[in-house]
């Protein structure tokens, strides 16, 4: 099995939430030695660990944080130190098996509340030194410091690990100022740990919320480069009863998680008052995200099978032979029906068609939501409309295999331009519990729809004759880490992507520096900017809070949240997309504007003056 810091450089792994918290709510009172429940009470602790790997935690982190002499002394147990850290190791060991790492935890010697003075801090060393070789004699896969807040101490801790045979992760807490409780900023206490030979990983645990940790975070990550833990609390607690409970739910916590590895985290899991609920939650969202999940390998088809005429980019559809002349194309969003009447969703599509718009957009289960199939409806568009589909396609819902019997299906039925995405993970729609299957990335999608262009299928066989795909991929100008998205963005256009729609643009500031680094790549291919027409201040925060990849910015909310009626709202929304379209018109090679809520009359005020 690769070491602990190897997983994590190759995709971030997932840590178990709090061991505390949950022996707490089994009724074990606050003044017992947690770490002795390991000697006294096994099976507590193991099926505590259970839990964790049921969860979908990756990582076991042993009941030893407060293991050491110093600690255990205050319960008469200096003598038990070897004993209790190797059962510890032991319980967690035959609760994961085989597949599950074990981290051996470590916390300070010290009180939060006092300093370290130099007279102790021999007697402190030795007592990370023995503990450290407690863990290890047990078979721990790793050491993990954790919830440091004295810079000495930490410096002392790092130091009885250097002649240590397993990795060590070294994590350190901070509070909403974004210091120690002695005044350290981020910036000292990951100077150390950077330079330290004897750490692998740095790590910030304990102390804040999910909120308040993603913004330490953004600055830890700008003074390492080793990879990042972060194990944040449950929120707050609040006094319930005489009990301290943390109160923010798992969903919340997720929903953190997954900005953590957006960020650049390269393990996640939780802290005090986190449990495997919120464990749970946070595995079975992040495990579709982009650097975490596995994809196939889909092979680049270098030539088209024999004797197969590929047809030529321009000739795929009317709107990829307008796109490439130069000229500027418009598209509308549609989104599907919830019910078999496609009726209404076929007059709007007829109207935009007799407006000049040049295709309909149709996702494809947007935010993981229950809607008529988007190719039933693209294929109803093309029969009945007068106007040619952009076909939205994620991977989250169909394996390779159906996924390329989809795409044959859908272009033998007149749809030619597709834009492939990897989709929403099920976790954020109405069916949390549904599963994603995710063979592929968009990446990959983009690559197997240009072999299948090629007269080639996954297999290598041949596909005569071969499709004719005007191949789409979306842009997000927003992304928190723009180095991935632009490297994202080059590997998409390598794999055979011809045209790219960006996530809706508030921001053209953003969508300058996008397209400033995009073309600066080693091929470009044509961007049409995402327009969304706000309708309310409540509409805006939506957008801004609660949808992927799209940010408003303060400005264009201060301007929605002035609208005290429902039509000023709206005229405020549209004016907002005409002067976007106006400042970006000469940078792009067209828009894309979404309906909101179906109003298609709103989309088509949108593009009036640039159809």
């Amino acid at each position: 099995m690769k070491t602990v810091i190897d997983r994590m450089e190759e995709k971030p792994l997932l840590f178990d939430g709090a061991m505390g918290t949950m022996l707490y709510q089994r009724g074990v009172f606050i003044n017992t030695c947690y770490d002795e429940l390991c000697l006294t009470k096994p099976g507590i602790v193991k099926s505590i660990h259970e839990e964790y790997v049921a969860s979908g935690a990756e990582v076991l982190e042993t009941n030893t944080f407060g293991a050491n002499r110093i600690k255990l002394g205050g319960f008469g147990l200096s003598d038990s130190v070897g004993a209790i850290n190797r059962a510890a190791t032991a319980c967690a060991r035959e609760a994961g098996g085989d597949t599950i790492y074990v981290a051996g935890s470590i916390g300070p010697c010290t009180k939060a509340t006092e300093a370290l003075p130099d007279s102790k801090c021999g007697a402190v060393k030795d007592a990370f030194e023995e503990q450290i070789s407690s863990l290890v004699e047990g078979g721990v896969d790793c050491i993990l410091f954790e919830t440091f807040s004295k810079e000495n101490e930490l410096r002392l801790a790092v130091e009885a690990a250097g002649g240590t045979s397993v990795p060590v992760i070294a994590s350190f807490t901070v509070g909403t100022d974004a210091t120690t409780a002695f005044g350290t900023p981020i910036s000292a206490m990951a100077s150390l740990l950077q330079q330290s030979p004897a750490v692998g990983a740095l790590g910030l645990n304990c102390g804040t919320g999910p909120a308040e940790i993603l913004e330490f975070l953004e600055k830890l990550l700008q003074h390492t480069d080793k990879p990042v833990l972060v194990m944040p609390n449950a929120g707050y607690p609040r006094e319930v009863d005489g009990r301290l409970l943390y109160l923010t739910n798992p969903e919340y916590f997720t929903e953190y998680a997954k900005q953590f590895i957006k960020v650049g985290a390269r393990g996640i899991g939780g802290c005090c008052g986190t449990t495997p609920q919120h464990i749970s939650a946070m595995t079975k969202a992040v495990r579709n995200i982009d650097g975490v999940k596995t994809y196939a390998e889909i092979r680049k088809a270098e030539a088209p099978a024999p004797d197969i005429d590929c047809i030529p980019p321009e000739k795929k559809s009317r709107f990829a032979a307008k796109l490439l002349s130069g000229e500027k194309v418009s598209s509308v969003e549609l989104v599907p029906p919830r019910s078999t009447d496609m009726s209404s969703m076929i007059e709007k599509s007829g109207a935009c068609a007799q407006a000049g718009v040049d295709a309909i957009n149709i996702p494809d289960g947007p935010r993981a939501s229950l809607r008529i199939s988007p190719m039933i409806a693209a294929m109803t568009i093309v029969r009945e409309a007068g106007i040619e589909p952009v076909l939205h396609y994620c991977c989250r819902d169909r394996n390779l295999i159906g996924m390329q019997a989809d795409i044959l299906g859908g272009y033998a039925a007149g749809i030619s331009n597709f834009l492939i995405i990897t989709g929403d993970p099920p976790k954020m729609g109405s069916y949390p519990d549904a599963t994603g299957v995710f063979d592929i990335d968009a990446i990959g999608l983009t690559q197997t729809v240009s072999n299948l262009n090629r007269g080639i299928d996954i297999g290598g066989s041949a596909v005569n004759p071969p499709t004719g795909i005007f191949i789409g991929v979306g842009a997000n100008p927003c992304a928190l880490d723009m180095e991935r998205e632009i490297e994202r963005f080059r590997l998409k256009i390598e794999a055979g992507a011809e045209f790219a729609i960006t996530q809706p643009v508030f921001d053209i500031k953003a969508l300058f520096s996008f397209l400033d680094k995009a073309e600066s790549l080693p091929r470009t291919i044509p961007v049409i900017a995402g327009v969304w027409p706000l309708v309310s201040y409540r509409n805006a925060e939506f957008m801004n809070n609660e949808v992927p990849g799209v940010v408003v910015p303060e400005p264009v909310l201060t301007r929605m949240r002035a609208c005290t009626k429902k039509e000023e709202g709206i005229n405020e929304g549209i004016a907002i997309c005409r002067e976007l379209i106006n400042q970006t018109k000469d940078r792009v090679n067209g828009f894309q504007v979404s309906a909101p809520f179906g109003k298609v009359e709103i989309a088509l005020k949108v593009l009036e003056g640039f159809l």
